[in-house]
């Protein structure tokens, strides 16, 4: 019961205002699934500042490879994220320009997770999220799964 206390104050002290936050994500490997692609594999980064307690606004960028037969696609966005409870449940929204050569679109799109502290700065944060296509719903818009890797300082 003490060290499940003591995690507790650990991450509470995490998401104040003034803090930082960078991450870097691995989603795909048929984790997510869209009606145009079966498999895929993406990699990203975020960096983040807490503005209030528990409030961050985050900068996002990312690639996107399709498996064979498709073109790579890149990605960068905005978003933010509300800490619901001081030891790590989150929520976020994010807006997305993604590039390629096959495909332009802006995806908006929400994301719910949980901060799974290592130590008072590392996490391993899976989360679940949905990006919705703007251009085309049906093929391009996701739902996925998605592992990070966060620091906070």
């Amino acid at each position: 019961m003490l060290a499940m206390l003591t995690m507790t104050m650990v991450a509470k002290a995490q998401f104040e205002a003034g803090k930082m936050y960078v991450n870097a994500s691995l989603s795909g490997l048929s984790l997510s699934h869209n009606g145009k692609e079966e498999c895929k594999f993406d990699v990203g980064a975020m960096g983040g500042y807490f503005v209030e307690d528990c409030w961050m606004v985050n900068v996002q960028a990312g690639m996107h490879h399709p498996g064979k037969g498709g073109h790579a696609t890149i990605m960068g966005g905005v978003g933010g994220r509300f800490y619901v409870i001081e030891n790590g449940l989150f929520f976020g929204a994010n807006a997305k320009l993604v590039l390629s050569k096959g495909h332009n679109d802006i995806m908006p799109g929400i994301e719910a997770g949980y901060c799974f502290f290592l130590n008072d700065k590392l996490t391993v944060e899976p989360s679940v999220y949905y990006d919705q296509s703007v251009r085309r719903h049906k093929d391009y818009s996701t739902v996925g799964l998605k592992i990070s890797l966060g620091v906070y300082f």
